[in-house]
């Protein structure tokens, strides 16, 4: 995920630095990958992935630093479950969750890497 795509928007330098400081979290090198492909979108069935420029409001909206301590809230489903990755760099696993419970304990798997979650999601990105 590294060459840009053509009508997507990439996500400035700035937005990518104010991001990395709002959340006091490194930013997991798959998401950054993205955004310099595309600064965040939302699929026909309302999945959403968080531009650059409103992530650390939406983490700061859910409490994600209090309720699920180094996860990053990177998108919803528009219907209450959001998407979160660990932002240890440790993997790149996609985990979801009830937005109103965002402890780690009940956090489902959606998908084991990232890129392919992405792909599943966007295969426009790829192409």
């Amino acid at each position: 995920m590294t060459e840009s795509v053509p009508g997507a928007t990439a996500a400035t330098a700035a937005d990518v630095a104010r991001a990395r400081a709002e959340l006091a979290l490194p930013l997991p090198a798959p998401l950054v990958a993205l955004w310099k492909m595309a600064d965040g979108f939302m699929t026909d069935a309302g999945v959403a992935v968080y531009p650059a420029g409103c992530i650390g409001e939406r983490n700061t909206a859910y409490e994600v630093a209090q309720y699920a301590p180094g996860f990053i809230l990177i998108g919803d489903n528009s219907g209450g479950r959001g998407f979160l990755l660990c932002a240890d760099g440790q993997g790149s696993a996609v985990f979801s969750s009830d937005l109103g419970d965002l402890g780690p304990e009940d956090f489902e798997v959606e998908s084991v890497d990232f890129a392919s979650w992405i792909e599943s999601l966007r295969p426009d990105l790829f192409c």
